[in-house]
């Protein structure tokens, strides 16, 4: 019966384990990513939600390549009609930022005066507009079904883009609750992050198709230093 007196330590080294778990991949926090366009036959929305986890690895400094990694889909717009509009996970063109929705909220409530340390994202309440630089790179699919035919999308000059009366009426991020990991179950049990690009973009998780999109676009996805990137990264990221 000796084998008892090993339950104590193994549990013990159970707690220890799960605990680093939840302590290295909770998220830090979460947030809503949401686009109002204004079109022909009225505003039409998308969202999605994305989370924010620190570098919590032993030594990790928190910034650069080693910095905060996000998880969760482009958030894709069904604007009728044949049009649309993704919301990439990326910032800018050529070249396009990476890890910019990583530090979203930061830069979002920063512009409307509300600077603030990261490790109090998660207690901001409030919608926040999303404007001029800080709005992720867009794209437009003349054919959903076929990554070559995606175009970059002025964010301020939509119409030009999808034809008259179409236009951004608004780009808008707010916190939700991280939830306690691995768990979401909504509200303040952490809002699940969402999945539904690929029933957007099929092919979305195929880097050759992905990277065939993206150099349609005109998009140079620019990594931080040995970061490494993958073009299906600025669809999804896990």
């Amino acid at each position: 019966m000796n084998w008892k007196r090993w339950v104590g330590p193994a549990v013990l080294l159970a707690a220890l384990v799960i605990g680093e778990r939840i302590y290295l991949y909770r998220p830090d926090h979460k947030y809503r990513l949401t686009l109002e366009v204004d079109t022909p036959g009225g505003v039409r929305s998308a969202s999605g939600v994305i989370s924010v986890t620190p570098n919590r690895a032993y030594g990790g400094s928190g910034s650069g390549p080693a910095g905060p990694r996000i998880k969760g889909d482009a958030v894709f717009a069904d604007l009728g009609s044949g049009r649309n509009l993704t919301a990439l996970l990326l910032h800018g063109t050529n070249p396009a930022e990476t890890d910019g929705l990583s530090y979203l909220p930061l830069r979002a409530f920063a512009a409307v005066g509300r600077r603030i340390d990261f490790r109090d994202v998660k207690k901001q309440t409030g919608r926040v507009a999303v404007t001029g630089e800080l709005i992720p790179t867009l794209v437009t699919f003349a054919d959903v079904s076929n990554p070559a035919s995606a175009r970059v999308v002025d964010p301020a000059k939509l119409s030009v883009a999808l034809g008259d009366r179409f236009g951004v009426r608004r780009i808008s991020i707010d916190i939700l609750p991280a939830g306690v990991w691995p768990l979401d179950f909504g509200g303040a049990l952490g809002e699940p992050v969402t999945r539904d690009i690929q029933s957007r973009l099929p092919w979305s998780n195929d880097p050759a198709k992905a990277a065939a999109a993206l150099s349609a676009a005109g998009i140079v996805a620019v990594p931080p230093p040995d970061a490494g990137f993958s073009p299906v990264q600025a669809f999804q990221r896990e």
